[in-house]
């Protein structure tokens, strides 16, 4: 495993796909990768961490060898972003029953709230590099 954070998301998702765009412009250290659980390394790494690749509930974001998901995949992210950004990560400071359970919600409704794409996000060709399409070597 690569030791730079890699977010796993669904690549259909207009939600998940925007907030990729998002974070593509706010990290602007360049540090966070990308992975579409569309494609099949994304798919190997949902199976990996018991996440229904065909049905995802879940992102994935692994960081500093730890494999999070829902809200504390949320708070490590904003954390990697830098300020003023990373000043979001204080939501982790409520109960994390709280913050799954609206996590749970709004990835229950994603696709009704904001729709899905009929194919993945592709990344624009200067974006190509923060994704990940295979296994790090």
């Amino acid at each position: 495993m690569s030791d730079e954070p890699l977010w796993l998301f669904d690549g259909v998702c207009n939600l998940c796909s925007g907030s990729v765009r998002a974070v593509l412009v706010l990290d602007r250290k360049g540090l966070i990768r990308f992975t579409p659980i569309q494609s099949a390394y994304g798919r190997q790494l949902a199976l990996a961490h018991g996440i229904d690749p065909d049905q995802p509930t879940s992102f994935l974001f692994l960081d500093d060898g730890r494999a999070l998901e829902k809200s504390a995949a949320i708070v490590a992210l904003l954390r990697r972003l830098g300020p003023p950004w990373s000043w979001l990560a204080v939501i982790g400071v409520l109960p994390r029953s709280w913050l799954d359970r609206a996590y749970d919600g709004l990835a229950a409704n994603r696709y009704r709230l904001l729709g899905k794409r009929a194919t993945c996000m592709l990344p624009t060709p200067a974006q190509r590099a923060r994704f990940r399409l295979e296994p790090p070597t």
